[in-house]
């Protein structure tokens, strides 16, 4: 091994819930650097879910992260001819960082006005234990199991 490993990034917490996990949430949802834009758009969402009489916005969002966090993923690995999708669990810094792209992937892909309103209501599913993100968790979780027999090709 040549290269040393990169150091760990300091994330702030942020300005609102101090908690470090919604400022690298807002950090994936950013585009071209518009760190404000990025904020603006989750807090308005949790403004949103406050305003549907839900509990502490920041708890569901907290909850609907979890539910949609997946435990195992599968990776492609090619033996012989054949690619096999071979299952693999995920450290806990992949797990978090999977579950909020696929959180702010199936947002974007919601129809509806506004990134919050979208993001709102894929945070709202999610607690619900519905919603695309969380369906996507179902799907990987059952492809990692229907391939379990070739685990032992561990990448």
């Amino acid at each position: 091994m040549r290269k040393r490993k990169p150091k760990k990034r300091i994330v702030q917490p942020d300005p609102r819930f101090k908690d470090t996990l919604v400022t690298q949430f807002v950090n994936n949802m950013m585009l071209d650097g518009r760190k404000s834009a990025s904020f603006k758009i989750f807090y308005d969402a949790m403004d949103i879910i406050k305003e549907k009489g839900e509990e502490d916005p920041h708890d569901v969002w907290k909850r609907a992260l979890t539910n949609i966090t997946p435990q195992v993923e599968v990776r492609s690995k090619r033996i012989g001819g054949a690619t096999f999708q071979i299952p693999v669990e995920l450290r806990a810094a992949r797990k978090t960082s999977v579950g909020m792209k696929w959180l702010i992937k199936y947002s974007r892909a919601r129809s509806g006005k506004g990134m919050a309103e979208k993001l709102a209501a894929e945070v709202l599913a999610g607690s619900k234990n519905e919603g695309a993100a969380v369906k996507k968790k179902e799907d990987t979780h059952k492809m990692a199991e229907s391939n379990r027999a070739f685990a032992h090709f561990r990448v």
